[in-house]
Parts: structure tokens; C-alpha cells; sequence
């Protein structure tokens, strides 16, 4: 009877371990499968996010193309103000020996110290809002993008503000000394359109005055500081444009 009972006692525990071991397997299959499910979820949710890293950075390419061609342009007016500011000077310093009266109110009109640089920072954006900025591999590309859209942008915008306010003040001042009148074409022009002189009343006494001549030769500072800051603006857009080509071939 002993026996019996000790022989049933040890198939008893047999099966209790067959079951813990049968239940402990089944829970080890679960937990093991829901570890797999989150891990192809976190490849999956990598690769899409991948994706739109890639897809944000060819973007960001064709962004900053525009705006090399925007600062291609703005760097041309600056470099033909300066061309006419300088010969306007020199018909000063010659007493207005050199030019027409006509021919000196159109090269004045033709100086533009006053158009700034407004970079398309809407991808830059997207890339820090999605998250997907960190998952920019080149590390380079990531410090340049934010030097760019961070600190530059600040620089840009302090410093067209300052020449803006300057040329508002300065330009309203001579079209009141010269009487000037034109007409305007909103349509034409790269920016924002072009002018046709009407009329003007030559003001030699101002033209060849301290005032005038003081006033061109802060506009000819701002043109020279407004394109050596647009020229550095031009290097970190041409080599972020480099580095993001190359992203895309990691």
C-alpha cells in the first residue's frame, strides 16, 4: 500500500513538472513572439523613417538650389550698384563733367543696396519637427545645417533689416531732392519688378553736395558688406548641397 501510494505521489509530481514545463514553454513561445513583433515593428518603423530622412534631404537639395539662385541674383544687382555708385562718384569728383544730367538720375535709380536674402528654410523645418534630423548619418551636414539655419539666418536677417531701414530713409530722400517720377511695372523683373522714368527735376547744388556724396558711399559699404556676408552665406549652401548628395549615397 506504501508503495503504491509513493508510486503515485512521484507520477504526480511528474506531471505537475510536465505541465509547469508544457505552461513555462507555451509563455516562453508568447513572450518570444511578442519580442519579435516589436523588433520587425522598430525595422519597419526604422526604415520608413529612413525613408522620409531620404526623402526630406532630396528636398532639402532642390531648397537649397533655389536659393543659390536667389543668392547668385541678389549678389549681380549688389555687383552692378557698386559698378554705378562708383561711376557716380567719379562724375562727382569730376564736377559732373561726365554724365548727362539723364544719364546720372538713371544709373542713381539702378543702384540697389536695399534687396535681401529670404532663405527657404521650410524642409529644415520638417527635418527637426519629424525627428528625422538626427538620423542624418553625416555629422558635418547636421552642424552646417544648423549653423546655416540658425545663426546665419540671424546674421542675414539683422543685417539686411539695418540696410533696408537705411535705404528707405535714403532712397524717399532722392527721389524728393531730384523730383523724380516713374512708372511701374509690377510683372517685370526679377524680384520685384521694374521701374520707367517719367520725369525729374535735376538738383545740381544736391548732387554735388557732402550729403549726397556721403550717402553713396555708405550705400557702396553696405553693397560690399551685404555680398561678403551673402558670398559666405554661398559656401556653407554649396558645401551643405555637397553633403547631402552624399546622405543620399549612404
Amino acid at each position: 500500500m506504501t508503495m503504491k501510494k509513493t508510486t503515485i505521489s512521484k507520477n504526480s509530481k511528474l506531471n505537475i513538472i510536465k505541465n509547469n514545463l508544457k505552461y513555462f514553454f507555451q509563455s516562453f513561445v508568447i513572450i518570444l513572439s511578442v519580442f519579435i513583433s516589436f523588433f520587425i515593428d522598430d525595422i519597419r518603423k526604422s526604415n520608413e523613417n529612413i525613408i522620409t530622412k531620404n526623402d526630406l534631404v532630396s528636398d532639402l537639395i532642390v531648397s537649397l538650389e533655389d536659393d543659390l539662385t536667389q543668392i547668385d541674383e541678389l549678389i549681380k544687382i549688389l555687383q552692378k550698384s557698386e559698378k554705378n555708385i562708383l561711376e557716380i562718384l567719379n562724375d562727382i569728383d569730376l564736377n559732373h563733367k561726365n554724365l548727362s544730367n539723364i544719364e546720372a538720375i538713371k544709373i542713381i535709380l539702378d543702384i540697389e543696396v536695399g534687396f535681401s536674402f529670404f532663405p527657404k528654410d521650410g524642409i529644415f523645418e520638417q527635418l527637426i519637427s519629424t525627428g528625422t534630423f538626427e538620423l542624418i548619418k553625416n555629422n558635418e551636414l547636421k552642424r552646417l545645417l544648423l549653423e546655416m539655419f540658425n545663426h546665419q539666418k540671424d546674421r542675414n536677417y539683422a543685417t539686411s533689416q539695418e540696410i533696408d531701414q537705411w535705404n528707405i530713409i535714403t532712397r524717399g530722400e532722392i527721389l524728393k531732392k531730384f523730383r523724380i517720377r516713374f512708372s511701374y511695372n509690377s510683372f517685370d523683373g526679377e524680384f520685384y519688378g521694374s521701374r520707367t522714368l517719367n520725369t525729374f527735376d535735376f538738383d545740381t547744388d544736391y548732387y554735388l553736395s557732402n550729403d549726397f556724396y556721403g550717402l553713396l558711399s555708405q550705400a557702396q559699404n553696405y553693397s560690399n558688406m551685404y555680398m561678403r556676408l551673402l558670398s559666405d552665406i554661398k559656401k556653407s549652401y554649396d558645401t551643405a548641397k555637397s553633403l547631402s548628395i552624399e546622405e543620399l549615397k549612404k
